[in-house]
């Protein structure tokens, strides 16, 4: 794991969520296709309150790496605390189709059902 990257999500972690941030844009200026990184931007973005911006990073990851189940719950969780039911239930259910065991999946699904 790059330092960079892992000092992104360190910081991140850590609640230091405009610093996570800077560091994560720095990494995306360098290399824009680095979807992990475009990830922990989008969880930042979500826990800073800037949801019509973390939603967009959400959505470009879903581009990008569609099978990024783990982006995929974040995405469908960020939908659901917005009240947007119907996209977090199709992101549940894309991510059940493709894991059919997944916990994070499975737990939320059932609010739409």
């Amino acid at each position: 794991m790059d330092a960079r990257y892992a000092r992104g999500v360190e910081l991140r972690i850590n609640g230091q969520y405009d610093e996570a941030i800077q560091i994560l844009d720095s990494i995306l200026e360098a290399d824009p296709g680095h979807v992990q990184a475009r990830h922990e931007k989008a969880l930042a973005l979500c826990y800073s309150g800037l949801f019509d911006e973390s939603i967009a990073e959400f959505e470009r990851v879903r581009e990008e790496a569609p099978d990024f189940l783990q982006a995929r719950n974040n995405l469908g969780l960020t939908y659901a605390m917005l009240g947007m039911n119907d996209e977090a239930k199709a992101e549940f259910q894309f991510v059940l189709a493709r894991d059919p065991n997944n916990e994070v999946a499975l737990k939320n699904i059932v609010y739409f059902q």
